[in-house]
């Protein structure tokens, strides 16, 4: 499932300082025990027992904190309105409108925060926390079984906060490999131009050559959202790297993290990336362009290879739509592509860890906190995770196996467009995702399905990218809060990051990537990043005890 978009946004960011007076008043708690202040949600009547949902109305806000989330209306769909008509549960959407952080300085300026904030974990609910705007989870975690029992003590242990509570609801947490990145190919142009192979570099870099002279309408390699696809490339310019260095901005070298500026594996991939770039060969917009953008040119083929975090989430609806205009037609996804000499089962171009993707925070403006983590906790549990990615019983299933795996109907099996559609849909409602339910559930029913019926997602992740993932959970919530000496580091280093990689595609020739890259490495340990980077050595090292068990 969606691993990628953890990339694209914070929950808070530095801005937030600026409104540490009106937070002030807060600002001795450190979190709420099940805090019940008004709001807009239905109040639980009898706090001793547990809220049953279907027997109480539930009505809460929800704000998603990313440019690119926009939920789809409640109960306009199969699987929402099931839930609206038995579950009782009404979400109020709060939309960012593309412009997260602005939405989210207005409603803290205005002291009036939304019940539910779905965003990044770490560092940024962690100012909230500090605040005395969030509510701890704790006294439900007994009361409603379903985190506990899927996402394990362990996982629960690394969520919590420095004073002992857990205040983050996580989404897609996993004790397996998981991910939905990669590289696909167009199957139609492909074939056409002979099918030639593609496992290392130079077999990508003549194949875009030729698409290029072949099909001058059609963008050799797409790389997606924020030019995402550009880490592939450092994933495999050596064994074990991975795409989450790029993005944390650290490179494993023993016990310590040092700078990736400086790393020659990250310096040639740079350089590769750049010689793609200035011949046309890669998204000449790669920086700029929108989701929106990206997906109208891989759902009409006019891409030879798609390669960003979230391939098989777009490449599904684009598989269908293509295949169902030309049964030769599609994507297909292949392993992922890397230097000679480097051996391809130590390529990681997903990365996953047991805490997961992001995470949902209960906020003290919630009237009915309960209510809302037993909605969380249902939908994470079987009977929730059947529902919100299947849709209702009768439609797309009926029934269960001994795992609680829904049995697929025909209906399922014969209407791929239409169910790719309502999947998609549903996707945006999924703010509490059992991983190891869902993929386990996938896998099992998919492979009994005919090849041609098969979801395109499934059959992609469970034959490469999840076999394709690195176990990052060791570098789980390093980075420093904003606030801090090291926080304001990382705010300057992560501008120098994004500001070189881009200068960098645009370079001239070889020789200015690497002035370029020089010329950063000065300017991050000028503004303290070996500073940052051993504080951030010190809390993987803490991590590490923490998963041994110390």
């Amino acid at each position: 499932m969606k691993m990628s978009a953890k990339k694209t946004s914070t929950l808070l960011l530095v801005c937030m300082l600026g409104m540490s007076m009106m937070l002030a008043a807060c600002s001795g708690s450190s979190g709420t025990d099940a805090a019940k202040p008004e709001g807009k949600d239905t109040a639980q009547s009898d706090p001793s027992k547990p809220f049953v949902l279907g027997e109480t109305p539930l009505t809460f806000s929800f704000y998603g904190n990313y440019d690119w989330y926009t939920m789809n209306p409640w109960g306009q769909d199969p699987a929402t309105k099931w839930i609206q008509d038995n579950k009782k549960v009404n979400v109020q959407a709060i939309q960012s409108g593309g412009a997260a952080l602005q939405k989210f300085n207005t409603m803290i300026a205005s002291g009036q925060l939304p019940d539910v904030i779905w965003g990044d974990r770490g560092t940024d609910v962690e100012k909230l926390r500090k605040a005395g705007k969030l509510v701890a989870l704790d006294p439900y975690l007994e009361k409603y079984p379903n985190l506990k029992k899927w996402a394990g003590e362990k996982t629960l242990n690394m969520l919590r906060s420095e004073d002992g509570k857990l205040y983050q609801f996580p989404n897609w947490y996993t004790k397996n490999p998981m991910g939905n990145g990669g590289y696909a190919i167009n199957n139609k142009i492909y074939k056409e131009l002979g099918s030639p192979k593609l496992e290392t570099f130079d077999d990508l870099y003549a194949y875009l050559k030729l698409v290029k002279e072949k099909y001058p309408e059609v963008v050799p390699f797409e790389v997606g959202l924020q030019g995402q696809g550009i880490d592939f490339l450092y994933a495999g310019m050596a064994e074990d790297r991975n795409v989450g260095q790029v993005s944390l901005r650290v490179v494993p070298d023993g016990n310590e993290l040092k700078s990736l500026f400086s790393d020659p594996v990250y310096r040639e991939s740079m350089i590769f990336a750049n010689k793609l770039f200035r011949e046309k060969l890669i998204t000449q917009d790669a920086i700029t362009q929108t989701r929106d953008q990206v997906k109208e040119k891989v759902n009409n083929g006019r891409v030879a290879i798609y390669g960003d975090f979230d391939t098989t989430v777009l490449g599904t609806e684009a598989n269908s739509m293509l295949r169902a205009k030309d049964p030769e037609g599609g994507y297909t996804m292949i392993w992922p592509l890397h230097k000679s000499g480097v051996d391809p089962k130590k390529v990681w171009v997903n990365e996953f860890d047991s805490l997961g993707w992001n995470v949902s925070a209960i906020t003290t403006s919630a009237k009915n906190p309960e209510g809302i983590f037993a909605y969380l906790d249902w939908l994470t549990g079987e009977e929730g995770e059947r529902v919100i990615f299947w849709g209702p019983e009768g439609m797309y299933w009926q029934g269960t196996n001994d795992k609680g795996a829904p049995v697929y109907t025909d209906k399922y099996k014969n209407e791929v467009e239409e169910r790719s559609k309502l999947m998609a849909i549903w996707d945006t409602f999924q703010w509490a995702g059992n991983t190891a339910f869902i993929d386990g559930s996938k896998a099992e029913n998919e492979m009994n399905l005919p090849e041609d019926k098969r979801d395109w997602a499934t059959v992609s992740q469970t034959g490469i990218a999840w076999k394709t993932s690195f176990d990052a959970t060791e570098f789980g919530n390093i980075q420093p809060l904003p606030d801090s000496d090291e926080g304001m580091i990382l705010q300057r280093v992560s501008d120098i990051a994004d500001k070189v990689r881009a200068k960098a595609l645009f370079a001239k020739d070889e020789q200015e990537v690497i002035s370029l890259l020089d010329k950063a490495e000065q300017d991050a340990q000028k503004a303290g990043y070996e500073k940052l980077l051993k504080f951030e050595t010190a809390k993987w090292q803490e991590n590490l005890k923490k998963i041994k068990g110390n």
